[in-house]
């Protein structure tokens, strides 16, 4: 597999509170990568600079081969006052690509397609969208301008079980269409299993990555109360770990 993105000796305090110490992370292309940790462990910090709302107090994130992100939000990050199709445009006319309305609109349609959602939802607003709607146009505002990884804030929060299955899908789907490296940081189990690769486990300021098998046989206390649980127990025996 080859490289997409590096972290090296990552390092954040606040005050007195230190969330990373010398934290590192490869990232690698065409994979699924689910990153989870406990509350307070930095996951929120570190997903701001992978995608690069904030930058490193401390350390290096490197970027190889034009690896351009594509984010999608925990809420969808959709601004209400636009339509689906100008929310998925917006990227391409308001960015650093300036296309014309009608080449922007052409794609932005051709990325609600590969979501799923059709013309009729074209003119719709985010307050006549269901939770999973707003995901899915969330997604084709991320994909509209062809990135090399997506990055996804807990992707399936706030969605019942057979919405977030099938949300599910569309990421093996697009993984598989458009040749994408995600990043993921969520708490759904169901997810987890469903669709990593490899995990990335925050745990004392550090991280911890392996394939899932790897993962659930590590002893560290943290990762084996999280992936013995009740509720990963079925899921475990689905996947014969």
């Amino acid at each position: 597999m080859s490289l997409i993105i590096s972290v090296r000796n990552l390092s954040t305090r606040f005050g007195q509170q230190v969330v990373h110490a010398g934290l590192n992370l490869d990232i690698f292309a065409n994979e699924i990568l689910s990153i989870v940790g406990g509350s307070g462990s930095g996951k929120s910090v570190l997903f701001r600079y992978l995608v690069g709302i904030d930058f490193p107090q401390e350390g290096v994130i490197t970027y190889y081969n034009n690896a351009l992100p594509g984010i999608l939000f925990q809420n969808g990050g959709l601004i209400s006052s636009l339509s689906v199709l100008e929310n998925v445009l917006l990227p391409l006319t308001e960015g650093k690509q300036h296309w014309s309305y009608n080449r922007a609109a052409k794609k932005a349609a051709e990325s609600l397609a590969l979501v799923g959602l059709s013309k009729t939802d074209h003119h719709k607003f985010p307050s006549q969208l269901s939770g999973g709607m707003i995901k899915r146009v969330g997604i084709a505002r991320a994909i509209t301008t062809d990135p090399k990884i997506l990055f996804l804030d807990e992707p399936t929060s706030g969605l019942d079980p057979v919405a977030a299955e099938d949300f599910d899908n569309l990421i093996l789907d697009l993984r598989k269409k458009l040749n994408l490296t995600c990043v993921m940081i969520t708490h759904d189990l169901d997810s987890i299993f469903t669709l990593s690769n490899r995990v990335g486990v925050l745990v004392d300021k550090k991280m911890i990555t392996g394939t899932l098998e790897e993962i659930v046989k590590n002893p560290h206390p943290w990762i084996q109360e999280y992936f013995s649980g009740k509720r990963a127990l079925p899921l475990r025996k689905w996947k014969g770990i």
